[in-house]
This record gives structure tokens, C-alpha cells and sequence, in this order.
């Protein structure tokens, strides 16, 4: 059975390479909505994704403050980057035949200042995967590919600094 997991793994990895370059057309589109009242300090909003899954409040509080009642742009950010980051390992890996049995990713996003501005300063990644048959070479090798070609990576690009910490577990 494991066997045949395997097959249609690889298969969905192919399928959607193929997919992504014979059809450029057939884009996705993912979609959000926000909602803020009041002013920078004292008001509160609130964030949606498009098919409601994510559905939370945020505030100056949640984003610069470290309270816990709420989310914060880059907590979304930092989320969105390590869950698209795994998908794009996973692919890649399926592109040369290996099959993890778990990629965990995890994301800090510091902000800071420039200009005066908030300011995106870095983000750290960590990721442990677990991957029968690859060497660590081959590991770290295709982890730095995904880390510089994933969607989300590519769209933050203006980001001085995406530092990746790459482990693969016995």
C-alpha cells in the first residue's frame, strides 16, 4: 500500500508541474478581505481569508504589541510562507522520486524600522523532514531550491534577509 502512495504521490507532483507549464493561462486565484475601524492605536479589525477558513481580529496590540488576542500581518505572512514552502519542498522532492513522511516548517517574521516605517527586516525558517533514502546533501540541496523558488519566497523577495535552517530526522 505504501507503495502505491508513494506512485500517486509522485503522480500529483508531476500532474502539477505539468499542469503549472502547459497551462499558463489557468492561474489560481486566492482571495482575502479586511475590515479596520477607528485609528492605528486605539482601533481593531478584522482578517478573512476568501473561503472563511482564517477568520480572526487583529489590532496595534496583536501586531506590535505581542498580545495574544488576535493575529497580525506578519504572523498571516509567516504562516502563508512555511505552509507554501512545505508544498514546494514536497514537490520537489516527488520530482526525484523521494516521499517524506513529514515536513514540519516553522516561520519568525521580525519587523522593524526603516525610514521611520515598519519594516520587514527578516524572516527565519526552520524545517525538519523526515525523507527515506535522501542523502543530507540531497536534502539541503533541494531545501534551498524551494526555499528560493516557492511562490511565497518569490513574492517576498524584497525581504534583506530569508534565512533557512534545514534539518532532515532519521
Amino acid at each position: 500500500m505504501v507503495h502505491k502512495i508513494d506512485e500517486a504521490l509522485n503522480y500529483l507532483a508531476k500532474t502539477i508541474v505539468y499542469t503549472l507549464k502547459t497551462k499558463p493561462n489557468n492561474k489560481m486565484q486566492h482571495t482575502a478581505q479586511a475590515h479596520w475601524e477607528k485609528g492605528l492605536t486605539t482601533g481593531q479589525g478584522n482578517v478573512k481569508t476568501g473561503n472563511g477558513t482564517v477568520d480572526s481580529g487583529y489590532s496595534y496590540s496583536t501586531r506590535f504589541e505581542g498580545r495574544k488576542n488576535g493575529t497580525s500581518p506578519e504572523e498571516l505572512m509567516a504562516a502563508a510562507l512555511v505552509g507554501c514552502y512545505s508544498m514546494f519542498l514536497s514537490m520537489l522532492l516527488g520530482q526525484h522520486n523521494f516521499v517524506p513522511d513529514y515536513i514540519d516548517a516553522g516561520s519568525k517574521v521580525y519587523l522593524g524600522q526603516k525610514d521611520g516605517n515598519p519594516f520587514v527586516e527578516k524572516i527565519e525558517m526552520k524545517i525538519d523532514a523526515c525523507v527515506p533514502g535522501i542523502t543530507e546533501q540531497q536534502f539541503l540541496e533541494l531545501a534551498e531550491k524551494a526555499k528560493k523558488n516557492c511562490p511565497i519566497s518569490v513574492a517576498l523577495s524584497g525581504v534583506p534577509v530569508i534565512g533557512l535552517e534545514a534539518t532532515l530526522v532519521e
